[in-house]
């Protein structure tokens, strides 16, 4: 009798074990991950500089840039569709910018194919070459010690819709800094 009565609270742990084992193997591969993506993109960058010809007469400045670089973002499951993130990007420019950077928040829904469509919003600086943008190949501003900053930032807001391809990532972004200059990228990125 003694035997029976430690065996079978045994027999019957172990019972439960090997039923609660597979399930909460099930739970923790339901954990949803976050996902890491790195990758490169290109674009155009208006900076909508806006003089009318009567203001400065044979001023005409080349304002659009194209832009070369590369992002790394990382989204964190909320729900099964539902997604908060964060990017960082860094471009180089031509034309009237040097340079690019930023760091943005994501927020969007992804469909049951993986595709990602989302909102961001975050902070951009733009090295300005302010040499290229007002066409000054004598250096006027240089001779006559005209000081200006050349680096610009302000906040950027966006959307955009990522397309997974395999371990590979399709994207393609619309931001605007401060509702005003137009700022467009596409890019592929490989999913971690």
């Amino acid at each position: 009798m003694r035997k029976n009565a430690f065996t079978t609270p045994m027999l019957l742990g172990a019972a439960l074990g090997a039923i609660a084992l597979p399930a909460a193997a099930q739970a923790q591969n339901e954990t949803p991950k976050p996902e890491v993506t790195i990758g490169a993109s290109a674009g155009i960058h208006d900076l909508s500089v806006d003089f009318e010809d009567n203001e400065i007469e044979g001023f005409d400045p080349d304002d659009s840039a194209e832009i070369y670089g590369g992002f790394a973002a990382v989204d964190f499951p909320v729900s099964k569709n539902l997604f908060i993130g964060a990017e960082g990007n860094f471009h180089f420019g031509s034309g009237p910018i040097e340079a690019e950077y930023g760091a943005l928040g994501r927020f969007g829904v992804r469909t049951d194919g993986g595709s990602k469509i989302f909102l961001r919003g975050g902070y951009q600086w733009v090295d300005i070459d302010l040499q290229n943008l007002t066409g000054d190949d004598e250096d006027v501003l240089d001779d006559n010690n005209v000081n200006i900053d050349d680096v610009a930032g302000d906040y950027l807001v966006g959307a955009g819709v990522e397309f997974p391809v395999g371990q590979l990532v399709l994207r393609a972004n619309v931001d605007t800094l401060a509702f005003d200059p137009l700022r467009g990228t596409v890019g592929v990125g490989l999913k971690f």
